[in-house]
């Protein structure tokens, strides 16, 4: 016989978790199902900016995360040639530091969190069907590690399976709304870092087209992070190890920032990772965290949407689990919800994932944007969400760094220009596609 429950949810991590937390603390049953067993890692670039530590006290995992030892990071750094400028945050919820923690002991803390509340979750277990009746998800066939198979009904599927999502799959769901290729490739890897004067800071490095990063997390260890134009990803997968090094002292700042440092794990790449929104609410079934919505990394907001979301859908569905036509009505008003809060830092987060032509002009803003008192704090407050990030996009600030870009890249003025045309292309149809993804209901 099947078993029965409230909801039911595919995916333990960051967003199944503070979904499961969210119901389960207003007594709804839930049953969670990860094929992993935890503790277990994934590829995430896993820094969280003040913002995104609020959420983790709002799902209420705050106190289990910082047992873990990451250090609180109340500083962030921005360099590039000729420029370097830090700064601390404006507090939320009190909350004035970030956090990078290796998401093995992060998600494990979550699903510990998820369980305290009262959601069971079951490891090595897979969803790998929705079960139909009259066009309505109204459960899961789970398979166990092992090989025994066995449904759950509910009334709620929830997808929280992250970007490769077999819930969306198997409700029509796969293809995205809106679409964005990544203009940047990914590589990381930890270091053994004794130097206690950067232990609190985040910091980053535009030069040229390269961006670099290191984020002290968990465990003594500094986060390396490589953002390269995403065409040299063929430069990687000859020597990886050797293009890693190399690429490093392409950024001269990070390079003397890892002096004294030792390279202590393996590199861990994602070359193509593609942003997006999918239709994230159906009839019985809602898609939450990077199985509904994906940013590229660039500017580090997967972790920080996947717990705000899913605790928002939690929140919103509660009350009202047991009829069917308001749950639906719940889902489509929480993507709607979603998708408001989400769409304008989509948009800038593409525009600083481009490795093109417009990285010059990157770093000609990130000049003057962080140049003068407090200049730091206002960068921060638009990776926190809580400033416009369009007040970075004015366009006499545009026009200045363009200028300046050319000015300072004559063999690259071509691409600043055709790069800095295309953005401006883009920007012009943000609106359209603002309208087509808020569209109300029919």
């Amino acid at each position: 016989m099947p078993e029965h429950a409230d909801v039911v949810i595919a995916g333990a991590r960051c967003a199944g978790s503070s979904t499961a937390a969210a119901l389960a603390r207003r007594g709804c049953k839930v049953i969670v199902v990860d094929p992993a067993r935890f503790p277990s890692t994934t590829v995430s670039t896993h820094l969280l900016f003040a913002s995104g530590v609020a959420e983790l006290s709002r799902v209420g995992a705050l106190e289990r995360v910082e047992k873990i030892g990451a250090p609180k990071l109340s500083r962030a750094f921005v360099g590039g040639p000729g420029h370097a400028a830090s700064g601390r945050y404006t507090p939320i919820d009190g909350i004035d530091y970030g956090l990078c923690v290796r998401r093995t002991a992060l998600d494990a803390a979550l699903v510990e969190t998820a369980r305290e509340a009262g959601a069971e979750v079951r490891e090595g277990h897979r969803v790998v069907d929705l079960l139909w009746e009259g066009g309505r998800a109204v459960g899961v066939k789970v398979s166990e590690r092992g090989g025994r198979e066995y449904e759950v009904r509910a009334n709620l599927v929830v997808g929280a399976d992250g970007r490769r999502s077999t819930v969306a799959r198997l409700a029509g769901a796969e293809r995205p709304r809106a679409f964005h290729a990544n203009g940047r490739a990914c590589y990381y890897a930890y270091y053994e870092d004794p130097r206690e004067e950067w232990r609190t800071t985040a910091a980053m490095w535009l030069t040229g087209r390269e961006l670099g990063n290191a984020f002290p997390c968990d465990g003594g260890l500094t986060m390396v992070l490589l953002m390269p134009p995403a065409e040299r990803a063929a430069d990687f997968r000859g020597d990886l190890e050797a293009e890693f090094a190399r690429t490093v002292g392409l950024v001269p700042g990070l390079a003397k920032r890892l002096e004294g440092c030792t390279k202590a794990t393996k590199i861990v790449s994602s070359a193509a990772h593609p942003s997006y929104f999918r239709t994230s609410a159906g009839p019985g079934w809602a898609l939450v965290g990077d199985a509904g919505h994906f940013k590229d990394p660039v500017t580090a907001q997967g972790i920080r949407d996947a717990l705000r979301f899913g605790r928002l859908l939690g929140e919103r569905v509660a009350g009202v689990v047991d009829d069917a036509a308001a749950v639906d009505e719940a889902t489509r008003a929480w993507e709607r919800s979603r998708d408001a809060q989400c769409l304008i830092m989509y948009h800038w987060t593409n525009l600083l994932g481009r490795g093109d032509g417009l990285a010059y002009v990157q770093i000609e803003l990130l000049r003057g944007l962080t140049e003068g008192p407090g200049g730091v704090r206002r960068i921060l407050e638009v990776y926190s969400r809580i400033r416009d990030p369009r007040e970075t996009l004015a366009m006499g600030g545009m026009i200045k760094a363009v200028a300046r870009a050319l000015r300072d890249n004559p063999r690259s003025r071509l691409a600043v220009l055709k790069a800095t045309a295309e953005t401006l292309r883009e920007i012009a149809g943000h609106h359209d596609e603002a309208r087509r993804l808020l569209r109300p209901a029919s």
